[in-house]
This record gives structure tokens, sequence and C-alpha cells, in this order.
């Protein structure tokens, strides 16, 4: 069993920085290049996280023999987020280790993992057995690659093409959760910060599911406020769910004449950034303004004060996404929607409901 002092041996590195890297610690100060070198490193030693050493004391899973026999199976993950952008979010690094994980499960080798460096080249996709697709991705370049590829299964993102398989967490819902919470915890004026893709018209900018049910439990109210949301735009999704956006649109909503007494921020790491925009305009967390974001990464725990968070499932978004992937391989001829449960974690960045 290969140890994390070995990796740090490989990489030269302390054993505390591989943990801590492996741990997705954002709080850590350490170069892209020596993080990245980290993972592949463990990767390649097939470094067992504690998880996976409990499930290999398990008993073997009744995988059907249709996919024991099919161990030439190739499977290729097309992720919206380029490497450096993964790297630099846990969620989605989750996301994909769940995949890769129940693959060596079940035997079927990951051929190819594409992302948006480059353009998808989709001869490469002639012969692969099924692609997960992670994240948002435009209905054109689903459906080109439906042409070529016999299975597609989306991952943490519902193109709202029935015909797909999809698995993920009901991000509307959620958000409708954290803002009736708010509300019982007698927050009024909530703002909202998010992103939406340049090519999106504009009602395509208000249609992310968490923008989308922000707005419509507000209007449910007749509080709605357009000023409340602040929205960062870039080429593609992905790009605009960053700390950098968050911290800026942050600051476009506290610079407001009344400024909101909490924000719900689209992800963990915009959140982050809020934090830092709160802090320099000389505020509270959460006495002044509360904040509230989506994914529960590792370092959230760790903010100060620790951040409240509707925690969503990326592993298992990913673990599902292979069992999903597995049916149709055996023979499964129609699709499924799968949505995972959510959980809301409160921690010092706002004041729980009195109800939960």
């Amino acid at each position: 069993m290969v140890t994390i002092k070995e990796i740090a041996k490989a990489v030269g590195v302390s054993s505390g920085t591989v943990s801590r890297v492996l741990n997705y610690d954002q709080t850590l100060s350490v170069s892209e290049a020596k993080r990245q070198a980290i993972i592949e490193t463990a990767e390649a030693l097939n470094y067992a996280t504690p998880r996976a050493r409990k499930n290999a004391l398990l008993p073997p899973l009744n995988i059907p023999m249709a996919s024991h026999a099919d161990v030439s199976a190739h499977v290729a993950i097309v992720h919206f987020l380029a490497p450096q952008e993964e790297l630099v979010d846990p969620y989605y690094v989750g996301v994909r280790l769940g995949i890769e994980a129940r693959c060596r499960e079940y035997k079927i080798e990951i051929a190819r993992v594409f992302n948006p460096d480059v353009p998808v080249d989709l001869a490469m996709l002639t012969g692969i057995s099924a692609t997960i697709v992670v994240g948002h991705h435009p209905k054109v370049e689903i459906e080109a690659m439906a042409k070529v590829c016999p299975h597609l299964i989306m991952a943490d993102f519902n193109p709202r093409m029935p015909q797909f398989d999809c698995v993920r967490a009901d991000l509307g819902e959620a958000t409708t959760t954290i803002l009736d919470s708010l509300e019982q915890a007698g927050y009024r004026r909530i703002g909202f910060v998010g992103g939406y893709e340049l090519m999106d018209n504009d009602a395509l900018m208000h249609g992310e599911q968490r923008c989308k049910a922000f707005i419509e439990w507000h209007e449910a109210r007749g509080s709605y406020r357009p000023e409340l949301m602040a929205l960062g735009q870039s080429e593609r999704f992905g790009q605009n769910l960053r700390l950098e956006t968050g911290y800026q649109q942050a600051k476009s909503l506290l610079a407001l004449d009344t400024p909101p007494d909490a924000i719900v921020a689209a992800n963990d790491n915009m959140a982050i950034g809020a934090y830092r925009a709160i802090q320099e305009a000389g505020m509270s967390i959460p006495d002044d303004v509360a904040v509230v974001a989506f994914n529960d990464i590792p370092v959230a725990q760790f903010l100060n004060p620790p951040l409240s968070t509707m925690r969503i499932p990326g592993e298992l978004i990913g673990e599902v996404a292979v069992d999903l992937l597995v049916e149709r391989l055996n023979g499964r001829d129609y699709s499924k929607h799968v949505t995972l449960p959510t959980e809301m974690v409160w921690r010092g960045s706002a004041k729980k409901p009195p109800l939960t």
C-alpha cells in the first residue's frame, strides 16, 4: 500500500503538504505545478484514500457478467474545465475521482479525458463505448458527440435533452431551501453572486438553476430587486464561478446605497472571494452580512468564520454516472434521470434558522 510519505519523497515535499493537497486544502500555499505533480504522482502510484481502503475490505460488488466480459470497454470523459481550472475547484476534482474510482471497480478503461483547451476531435470518440460529459456543455456540442458515440451520460448537468442519462443535484430546490432558511433566520435583503456565458442571450442569462430559483423565490414574495443580482460573464460557464469573480461581484453589491444583509454565492470559491470583499469593506461576517454558498469543499470549514454551505455530493455524482453507463452497456434502452439529495451545513457565516 502506497503511503503519503512515499508520495512526498517522490515529489520532494513534506508529508503534510501531500496530505493537504490530496484533501483539496486551498489555504495551502503551493505552486500549481507542485500541486499537480502531487496529484499525478498519487494517481501513478495508485494511492488509495482512506475511503478506498475501507471499500477494499468490503465484499466484491455483484457486477453483471456482461460488464465483466466487456473488459475492453473504453470510456471517455469530456470535461467542461481545463486541468488547471479543475485543480482550483475541489468539487469537480471529486466528481472526476468518483468516475475514475467506479471505473476501476467495474474494470472499465478510461480511454481519454478531453478538456476545453482544444476543440474535441469527434473522430477520436469513434469506437468509444460511452462518454461521460461533466458539467455545462452547449447543446450543439452534445448533439455532435451523440452522432459518433453510442452512449452519453451527463454528470452534474441536465441539458434538457431527455434522450440522455443524467445525474445531478437539484440546485434550484437547494437554492429555495437556502432562501427559505435565510428568511426564517431574519434576513430580508439577500444578494446573489453567480455567472453566465457570453453566448447566452438575456433570457438564458437568468436561466442557470440557482439564478432562476433566486429570481422566482423573490418574485413570489414581490421582493425581487435586480440590483441585488451580480453575475460575472465569460466565454465558458466554468470560468466565471471563481474566487476573483466572487470578489468583484460581492464588491458591487456592497457598494450599493443599501447593501444586502446576506449574500448567496453560486459556489464556495465565489464565497471565498466574497469574504475578501466584505473584509476589505470593513464589514463583519455574519454581523453585517451573512454568506452562504454551495458544494461544501474541504476548505469551507476552515474559513474565518466557517462557511455555511449546501453540500453537493460530487464524488457520488461521478460514481452514479458510471453506474448509469454500465446499465447502458448491459442493454438498458431507455434514459434515466437521477437526482441526488443535498444537505445544508450551517456554520458561523450565517445565523442558523430557528427550525433547523
